[in-house]
């Protein structure tokens, strides 16, 4: 410290750096003026730039219910406005913003974002019955401002560098952000869908989080609740994440086909989000096809028994999925899949039946299933025959006499032989229905005559009961 305080070098810097800077302090301080430091001038200069800015986003924080009727409606008009105008500052960006305008600015949107839910309104039962699900959406009252509110989200996201929005919109933001995909609104998940998949996009260092916090929501949804509004968001957001790996897959993502999407198909709502999960099955198989075993095997686990409209989509499913599987893999599930097609086609339910037809209208099924003929052409003629004898809808018999024309083309003789391996097996089963019968009848007589032998006896014991009492 000595030689610092001595040295020639030292000693001028600190009296144009310190004395200096102490007279014109006094001399400000003795005219009122507020005294100089960085930090204030700093905060001064964001005042005076951000003033209105940072004074909009005080007062959106303002938090309306819309349920309340002593809120002012006026109040809740004013508060839109600012959230208009905050979003139009957000739209052309001068410059970067300042951490002190960030952090106010996500305060506000966490206030009004991450919020109680209303009740679940149950629609568990009407899913089943329909597929439309914006027909039994509840849209929220406080939509005009959230849909701003979003929109303003959506700028930050786009517009902030995700190395300094990091201190911000941390883990426990994104968790909030997850939870609000239960949201009955269609429009909110809409929005937050497009939210959430730009987060994905742009935040590199959060993907693995993001993941494993969508997978839980999905698993606690099969396992668990099966209640939740959000599943087909979800999907779409991971239908874009699958689109982006790389071949070969990674055991991690070969793990969420097997272990989340296939088990997704055994939930009671499915109707609801089936065409993004299809989708992303579809992309699985399609980048690595011989995962199509994995994947039909476990479609035809989780088949419906007695939800025919889950029937027509698995039947859809099958058939697209098909038109991907590796053609030297598909050999050893075409017996599977052909088997699970003519269950369907003797369905009861004419619109699976019809549909469970019309996949022979596909010609690259047609040319698989003429690859396996021998294996495959006993359980499709038997399941023609039998809708052309007692199916009762008059289209289904139409559709199957169609069929049974295209396929008696292709192989005659093989088509003969099966007909006669068929009467052959009814000739047998009825065989047994005759031997079944008389075993029934001998059994019937043998019981009769044991019942008069035993009758007079019967008697005999009621009256010695009767004296001993």
């Amino acid at each position: 410290m000595g030689v610092l305080r001595n040295s020639p070098k030292a000693s001028p810097i600190k009296k144009s750096t310190t004395l200096q800077h102490l007279f014109d302090l006094e001399a400000n301080n003795s005219d009122g003026t507020m005294i100089y430091s960085p930090e204030s001038s700093k905060q001064t200069i964001i005042e005076s730039e951000y003033g209105e800015i940072l004074s909009i986003v005080s007062h959106c924080c303002s938090i309306f219910t819309f349920t309340d009727p002593l809120e002012s409606p006026s109040e809740q008009d004013v508060k839109r406005l600012k959230l208009f105008q905050l979003l139009s500052f957000m739209k052309k960006p001068k410059r970067p913003l300042p951490e002190e305008i960030i952090r106010p600015l996500v305060s506000m949107l966490s206030a009004n974002l991450f919020r109680p839910l209303p009740p679940s309104a149950k629609r568990t039962v009407v899913c089943e019955l329909h597929g439309d699900e914006d027909l039994f959406s509840t849209l929220s009252p406080a939509w005009p401002h959230l849909q701003v509110v979003y929109e303003i989200l959506l700028r930050i996201v786009l517009n902030i560098d995700p190395k300094v929005l990091r201190g911000y919109v941390d883990e426990r933001f994104l968790v909030n952000l997850l939870s609000l995909f239960q949201s009955e609104d269609r429009r909110e998940r809409d929005s937050l869908k497009n939210v959430y998949h730009r987060i994905y996009s742009k935040f590199t260092f959060y993907r693995e989080i993001m993941r494993k916090s969508m997978n839980d929501v999905f698993l606690h949804y099969i396992f668990d609740s099966e209640k939740h509004s959000g599943i087909g968001e979800l999907l779409e957001i991971w239908g874009s994440i699958i689109n982006g790996f790389t071949v070969p897959l990674r055991e991690e993502h070969k793990l969420f086909l097997m272990r989340v999407l296939i088990p997704l198909h055994k939930a009671k709502g499915m109707q609801v989000y089936h065409r993004q999960l299809a989708y992303c099955v579809n992309q699985f198989v399609q980048k690595e096809p011989m995962l199509g075993g994995t994947v039909v095997r476990g479609i035809l686990k989780y088949w419906p028994a007695t939800n025919c409209q889950k029937e027509v989509l698995f039947i859809d499913e099958l058939e697209e999925l098909v038109e991907n599987i590796d053609p030297d893999h598909y050999r050893k599930l075409a017996l599977l899949i052909c088997t699970q097609i003519s269950r369907c086609l003797n369905s009861l339910n004419s619109q699976v039946a019809e549909r469970a037809l019309y996949v022979w209208n596909n010609e690259q099924f047609v040319k698989l299933a003429s690859s396996m003929m021998e294996e495959v052409f006993p359980v499709v003629v038997e399941g023609v025959e039998k809708n052309l004898k007692w199916h009762w809808s008059k289209s289904v018999k139409q559709l199957a006499e169609n069929v049974k024309t295209m396929i008696e083309e292709m192989d005659p003789h093989l088509y003969d032989r099966c007909l006669k391996e068929i009467a052959h097996r009814e000739y047998l089963a009825g065989q047994e229905d005759i031997k079944r019968k008389e075993n029934w009848e001998r059994l019937e007589l043998a019981a009769a005559k044991n019942h008069q032998f035993f009758q007079p006896q019967k008697r005999i014991y009621a009256h010695i009961n009767e004296h001993r009492i």
